[in-house]
């Protein structure tokens, strides 16, 4: 069958050389080291890892973090040589300018109307973070797989894992909803629907394919992810159907609007192998931390709509250009121009039945 390579990647930072006028990122300046040869040199690293993941392939699909524009996107695209990758982006409200953006193979996936995108801002004290909605349909006659991702990028840890933890709760509460919305219809259209839905039509919505992917600056054990996001290691809630009332009828409005979307966490068989993560912090007792992560709707677990995510596939790209020789992420050097990101690519497949 089909397959979709998909990936996820902060790669830290890609900042032209021109001082924003909205932005703070006075310290990607020519006169703070941040050159054009230096650009030149990150966007040329962090095309060469992009085109060595899925074995030297290249992904299909790929949700980035931490850049800044459109323009440093083409760049990175123009480096891989890549002619298939399109872009996916908006630009967002977070106070230093970094945005999530995602790139799709046009071989796969057809172009997104504007409408089919959307960037929602977490609005804290200041605007910050946003998650980058994109709904994709793959190409191909009648009415082929619709496939619903969100890129995330939940606030840092910088000031304290546990004094920036309410933060990350608040963007994983957002994000909660956004999930239940597009699993669930909301109580003006559930109660106001002519003729009322029925217990099909609820269950289609339910079994949407949705795909979380980004940088939660948070462990899949973490608070904000377990119990805010519901995102488990368990199926138990996943599996559960749409139920309806007595004689195959729709559930009643209660039980229909008190229902929340659970979800499956893909990465938790990372967290058993020892010296495994995403993003290194030499300070903290377990210095390889799993931020970056794959999350999945239970349509995307059990291919209920076309499209099934293959949990088995999950992989954390720890090698060279990526990683050092121990397997840490190869950070960059603006004086030696080398190494791409502090934090390593995620990878998995996703299988089109």
């Amino acid at each position: 069958m089909p397959e979709i390579k998909t990936a996820f990647w902060n790669v830290g930072n890609l900042f032209d050389t021109t001082a924003s006028e909205l932005a703070t990122d006075l310290e990607f300046t020519p006169e703070q080291g941040w050159t054009q040869a230096a650009y030149e040199a990150k966007v040329k690293n962090l095309a060469a890892v992009i085109n060595t993941l899925h074995d030297g392939t290249g992904p299909d699909l790929l949700g980035l973090c931490e850049v800044e524009n459109e323009a440093v996107i083409r760049d990175l695209i123009k480096a891989t040589g890549r002619t298939d990758l399109q872009i996916a982006h908006m630009d967002s409200e977070d106070l230093r300018g970094i945005d999530c953006t995602l790139l799709y193979s046009d071989k796969i996936f057809r172009k997104p109307a504007k409408s089919e995108m959307k960037g929602h801002t977490v609005h804290l004290r200041y605007a910050t973070r946003d998650v980058f909605e994109v709904r994709l349909r793959l190409k191909g006659p009648g009415t082929p797989p619709e496939l619903i991702v969100l890129v995330n990028h939940w606030p840092s840890r910088k000031n304290g894992q546990y004094e920036t933890e309410p933060l990350r709760i608040t963007a994983a509460e957002h994000t909660g909803r956004l999930v239940d919305a597009y699993l669930k219809y909301s109580k003006q259209e559930y109660l106001t629907a002519k003729p009322p839905f029925t217990l099909d039509q609820l269950k289609t919505r339910w079994n949407r394919n949705v795909l979380l992917m980004g940088d939660f600056n948070d462990e899949p054990w973490s608070r904000s992810i377990l119990d805010y996001l519901q995102a488990s290691k368990d199926l138990d809630h996943v599996e559960e159907e749409m139920k309806g009332a007595a004689g195959g009828k729709p559930p009643t409005a209660e039980n229909y609007l008190k229902r929340s979307a659970h979800l499956f966490n893909a990465m938790w068989p990372q967290t058993a192998i020892p010296d495994r993560g995403t993003h290194y912090f030499s300070a903290a007792t377990n210095s390889m931390n799993l931020l970056d992560q794959f999350i999945l709707s239970r349509g995307l677990v059990y291919g209920l709509q076309g499209l099934k995510f293959e949990p088995a596939s999950v992989s954390i790209f720890n090698k060279p250009p990526a990683a050092d020789a121990r397997g840490r992420p190869f950070s960059f050097d603006r004086e030696k121009l080398t190494g791409s990101s502090d934090h390593l690519p995620i990878t998995a497949k996703i299988t089109v039945l």
